[in-house]
């Protein structure tokens, strides 16, 4: 990102760009960003492209067009799935497109090995835009508190980050729902997050399983019936279910042999303040309890598809089972 911001200052900017990883509101705010250092409001040098049905050809043919009555011409590719397959021809053009055209690639998945990735990295500059870490999040949550002129206590940050999860783009919609919301405030508390912020399902679904493993039946069924209100249909639940399951059966394991939590929510891929949670969670559940789970929700599962079970009442049964 770094580098990015170099060269839009300095405005020697590379003539292809690949942004690419899981995080989305990052990878939109560096694409916005090269657009307006490379053309500005230009539109008529301006092409966006999404999808996987691009025609490289049309590409190619567009930048060894002129720009007209200007210096640049930019092409945007977006989600494009060139840099897993299709790529080659783009890749060998790299190397000898005109001074005039510029290339930016936006991408969730990229294969390293790709040809048209090592062209990128060779002509241009690769950036990528993981998930990010928990002080990186809680610093960006406290600067747009600080404009905003709100305070919030550790605790009450921890728990707008364990609501909305990691996805930066979901932590500036709730924040900005919580600036609304209370405005005649300068503090933003726990009960202001909990009125306002949407919670995420896989968030209901953490809460659910934690009330099976403590034998909360009322509490587990409730959730439950809260989802089925939500319109999340049971089969999706189900899976989300199993996930957890799943997710808790390896948490357990990996804290059995000694890591710590940071080192558990880097080989599972949650983040660190949530996988201590997950440790807590799981020590209310043996090692046979959640295999044992994991088993009769994929049984649970395949008795839905063969039509011997009916959905809603196989995932009821199921937690009625592990919460008595």
């Amino acid at each position: 990102m770094q580098r990015i911001n170099n060269d839009i200052k300095t405005g020697q900017l590379k003539h292809v760009y690949l942004l690419y990883g899981e995080e989305a509101y990052l990878r939109k705010q560096y694409k916005d960003r090269l657009k307006s250092a490379i053309v500005g409001d230009d539109t008529m040098n301006y092409h966006y492209y999404e999808g996987k049905d691009i025609s490289v050809g049309e590409i190619i043919d567009l930048a060894e067009t002129m720009p007209f009555f200007a210096e640049r011409r930019l092409i945007i590719l977006e989600n494009s799935g060139l840099f897993k397959s299709g790529g080659e021809e783009l890749a060998s053009y790299l190397s000898k497109q005109p001074e005039t055209s510029y290339f930016v690639f936006a991408e969730r998945e990229v294969d390293k090995r790709s040809r048209l990735y090592k062209a990128v990295q060779k002509e241009g500059y690769c950036a990528e835009f993981a998930v990010q870490d928990e002080a990186t999040l809680k610093r960006w949550i406290l600067g747009m508190m600080k404009k905003e002129g709100k305070n919030i206590s550790a605790s009450s940050l921890n728990y707008l980050l364990e609501m909305t999860g990691t996805d930066m783009e979901n932590i500036r919609k709730e924040t900005e729902k919580l600036f609304c919301y209370c405005l005649d405030k300068d503090t933003i508390e726990i009960p202001d997050i909990d009125e306002i912020c949407t919670k995420r399902i896989s968030s209901h679904i953490f809460d659910m399983v934690g009330a099976i493993a403590e034998k909360k039946q009322k509490k587990a069924l409730e959730l439950y019936y809260e989802l089925l209100a939500l319109k999340e249909p049971p089969m999706r639940i189900l899976f989300l279910i199993t996930r957890q399951f799943n997710m808790l059966m390896q948490v357990k394991e990996l804290h059995r042999k000694g890591f710590s939590n940071k080192v558990i929510g880097e080989k599972v891929g949650l983040p660190g303040f949530i996988a201590g949670k997950y440790v807590n969670q799981a020590s209310g559940f043996t090692k046979e309890n959640l295999r044992e789970a994991v088993e009769e929700c994929v049984e649970a599962e395949e008795a839905i598809k063969t039509g011997k079970m009916n959905d809603n009442m196989s995932v009821e049964l199921l937690i009625i089972k592990y919460s008595e």
